[in-house]
């Protein structure tokens, strides 16, 4: 069974402790995409971070792996190493220049979503007003399934998500993103959008997050809990993984340079308290618990093994071949 973390979040700092990614790996993990830059941050900072992060992967090849296909996955998992890949949540830093996907995808980025929280020129944040895909934002989608990216919804609005879902020739997936049915809150999707999502052949991948599960302690069973909605839903086959574990290093300062207001990106009228300093995260060890917790919720041993990873290998296959 591969074991497939479409989310995690170490601080976007050139100094951050690698150690985190060998306690997923100490799970059972597999693959685990890393955020290295959301739309908040500038250029040199996410720069900074990717070339820190590479340093980390290369110093350590017998513990990681940065990867490029389903097949470096799998001899990445036969030779006990973490796969790792990047992502980037928002467009702003793509400086307007379709271009700069492909650049970004040498770096080892391998997936990315268009806005974080708010607007931008490309794409609608999903606490922002609704405006839907601009023509900017058709070409980048175009630029995205070129470039061999997984083009990801989380952190869109509704209306821009299903405009990107309609405009990508390739699968979709949610990274990390809870069903609304289950907890009202602005970043969690509504059925629509779920529908939307499999029916281009992509995944929904649950988050962790406590208030998008709707607990202040998530546990295995919660999780579980929004797998089955969202399998029962469109299947268990569009069904995955994103935890979105913050992995906090209070010594470090990450914030990004300048006038930055955390209030602006995370508001309290869309249900923040302190940003997101509040936040708590299902725990590493969630790995461990989680294929008997969805077999308490129905899922069978086939089903259970598409949601731990399974299900966003196949969505892997169909985009990054195309690189």
């Amino acid at each position: 069974m591969i074991l497939w973390e479409s989310h995690a979040c170490l601080p976007l700092h050139p100094a951050a402790d690698f150690s985190p990614m060998d306690e997923l790996r100490a799970a059972g993990v597999n693959y685990v995409s890393i955020n290295v830059g959301m739309d908040m941050n500038p250029v040199p900072q996410i720069m900074s971070v990717i070339a820190a992060f590479r340093a980390n992967i290369a110093a350590s090849p017998e513990r990681y792996r940065l990867v490029s296909s389903v097949a470096d996955i799998r001899e990445a998992a036969a030779a006990g190493q973490l796969a790792i890949g990047f992502d980037l949540e928002g467009a702003m830093p793509l400086l307007e220049q379709p271009e700069m996907v492909a650049l970004y995808r040498e770096l080892g980025v391998r997936q990315i979503h268009f806005a974080y929280n708010r607007n931008n020129s490309v794409a609608d944040g999903c606490h922002d007003e609704a405006r839907g895909l601009t023509p900017l934002g058709v070409r980048m989608v175009r630029a995205v399934n070129e470039a061999g990216l997984l083009m990801d919804c989380s952190h869109t609005g509704r209306r821009c998500s299903l405009d990107i879902m309609a405009a990508s020739a390739k699968p979709v997936i949610f990274s990390h993103a809870n069903p609304l049915a289950l907890v009202e809150h602005g970043r969690n999707i509504t059925d629509e959008q779920i529908r939307a999502c499999a029916a281009t052949g992509g995944v929904v991948c649950l988050s962790g997050v406590s208030a998008f599960l709707g607990t202040r302690t998530p546990t295995a069973d919660d999780m579980a809990r929004h797998v089955a909605y969202v399998a029962g839903l469109v299947g268990a086959g569009h069904v995955g993984i994103g935890l979105d574990i913050s992995f906090r290093q209070d010594e470090l300062n990450d914030n990004p340079p300048g006038d930055y207001d955390p209030t602006y990106w995370w508001p309290k009228a869309a249900g923040y308290d302190r940003a997101v300093q509040r936040m708590t995260y299902t725990p590493v060890e969630t790995w461990q618990l989680l294929p008997e917790a969805l077999r308490k919720v129905g899922l069978n041993d086939i089903e259970v093994t598409g949601v731990m990873g399974d299900n966003m290998m196949r969505v892997a296959g169909m985009v990054w071949q195309h690189a």
